[in-house]
């Protein structure tokens, strides 16, 4: 099995189950390897549990140190120290090189197995995701037409019984010129291994353009990459990604509009900020409260394109050249989140953040020990009130935009009814990339999940609240066989939603 080891307490541990130890909110650097051995068990590290003060600087040491063989944070949980492990603990005491890097080049000289010149680069193919959401683990390098790889796990879900995993983004470099064929060997038991079907893989070169890349999926095994690099370096993700470096950027440059304030709202597990994007002034002098409109996005990380629709929609709102952004802040308070899941977003997580929290199913009991993120959104939408929600997401499989409303909760209503009906049909007209003739199954009345973000909120507020969809893929009705739905086009769609809620705000309440 392909193991690793916490740097920071020597303790040893399967990749498979890096999820929280013992401690509950130590963070571990992981240096991966691979064992020829059977699957070997692990132990906790004794550390008490650190605040996100202390765990910050417990990472910044831990980076400080960083090698090319050194992987991201992980946690880890507790079980029983098997056999076996001392001589590794005593090998890599002794300062071998770890096996990890013997795996990662393609070079002769170092595996054993190449069989290509590598006089290029001088060091062969590098595959490589130690970044802000990289995530790929390497199993084979040694024939750059048959190159295995594996996408790396989410924590282990208790509520759902698994471990996600579905997002990938790693660079290869060294390969200008070199037709690849990258096989991820574990995609047939990934979360949704029927969204493979038809799905094209994003590349680019400088990380600003993002187009699709040849992919076919083989049942009941891998998903087949295929690219000949026209650079040396090449990156390679599930969808454009969005990194933490990228939301933080847009953080900072938004709050430096004079009609946003930017509000901390608390911390994550592993110590990021949750921001909050206020925009509008409450009413003076007035005897009506004016709307208050909250928008989430990112609640499952891997969604980035979830992120690009909330850069484009803050870029429009803000417009001071636009008449109907400047009716819609003198109108409304707009109290927006662009990134719920910091923490997955950084360790390149699919679903869950940084202890296996699904956070779009804890919307109904949330704690700071496992969902922190939502705990504090929700206090903070208990002190504001909320007339409209909308909670943006990606779906893996569907191949067009569309709304999942809340006709399940017990609050709905003919009224709710209309104002998701009006709205509906305000964004077809704003943006056709737009539809509500396809999407998910309704619920039945009183059948909603009230762990799910929209449920909860549309039944708490008796207000219009629904999730927002996207395609990891492309839209049916207006593909584009070179980029697929892609940034620019979410950003676009992301502009557009302000219509339907410009016309929806008179009649929300």
């Amino acid at each position: 099995p392909s193991l690793g080891s916490c740097e920071l307490h020597q303790t040893l541990l399967p990749r498979s189950e890096m999820r929280t130890c013992g401690c509950s909110g130590t963070l571990h650097r992981v240096a991966a390897f691979t064992a020829q051995s059977a699957r070997a068990s692990f132990q906790s590290c004794a550390v008490p549990v650190a605040s996100g003060s202390a765990r910050r600087s417990a990472a910044a040491a831990a980076w400080a140190g960083e090698s090319g063989a050194m992987g991201k944070l992980h946690r880890s949980q507790s079980k029983p120290l098997g056999a076996g492990i001392g001589s590794e603990l005593s090998r890599r005491a002794s300062a071998q090189p770890l096996p990890c890097l013997q795996t990662k080049w393609a070079d002769g000289a170092v595996t054993g197995t190449g069989s290509w010149d590598s006089s290029k680069s001088g060091l062969g193919i590098f595959i490589n995701s130690h970044f802000d959401s990289g995530n790929i683990e390497v199993v084979d390098i040694s024939d750059p037409a048959n190159i295995k790889l594996r996408i790396h796990e989410d924590p282990y879900t208790e509520k759902e019984k698994l471990s996600h995993y579905m997002w990938f983004h790693f660079r290869v470099t060294g390969a200008k010129g070199t037709p690849l064929t990258l096989r991820l060997e574990n995609a047939h038991t990934a979360s949704f291994p029927e969204a493979w079907q038809g799905y094209q893989t994003v590349v680019s070169y400088d990380r600003l353009h993002w187009f699709r890349t040849e992919t076919s999926f083989e049942p009941e095994g891998a998903l087949v990459i295929k690219h000949t690099p026209k650079v040396d370096a090449v990156y390679f993700a599930y969808f454009a990604p969005y990194s933490f470096e990228a939301h933080q950027a847009l953080v900072a440059r938004t709050q430096c509009d004079p009609r946003v304030d930017l509000e901390l709202l608390g911390e994550t597990l592993d110590g990021h900020d949750i921001d909050l994007l206020k925009i509008g002034e409450p009413a003076a002098g007035e005897n009506k409260e004016k709307p208050k409109i909250w928008i989430v996005a990112r609640q499952h990380p891997g969604e980035s394109m979830a992120e690009w629709f909330m850069q484009g929609l803050l870029e429009k709102l803000l417009d001071k050249h636009d008449g109907l952004s400047k009716d819609l802040i003198k109108n409304a308070i707009f109290y927006i989140v662009p990134n719920m899941n910091p923490d997955g977003t950084w360790r390149g997580h699919l679903r869950t953040n940084a202890v296996g929290s699904n956070l779009n199913r804890e919307w109904e009991k949330p704690s700071l020990e496992r969902s922190p993120e939502v705990y504090h959104v929700m206090k903070k939408m208990e002190a504001t009130g909320c007339d409209l929600f909308i909670d943006v997401h990606g779906d893996e499989e569907l191949t067009y935009n569309f709304i999942a409303g809340n006709e399940g909760i017990p609050a709905w209503d003919e009224q709710l009814e209309k104002l998701q009906h009006d709205f509906s049909a305000a964004f077809k007209r704003s943006s056709p990339d737009f539809q509500n003739g396809r999407g998910y199954g309704i619920d039945e009345p009183g059948s909603a999940d009230l762990s799910i973000a929209s449920n909860s909120v549309g039944q708490r507020y008796k207000c219009l609240a629904f999730t927002l969809e996207m395609p990891f893929k492309d839209t049916e009705d207006r593909p584009d066989t070179q980029q697929g739905w892609s940034p620019e086009r979410s950003m676009r769609f992301g502009a557009a939603i302000l219509q339907p809620i410009g016309e929806a705000l008179p009649n929300l309440r």
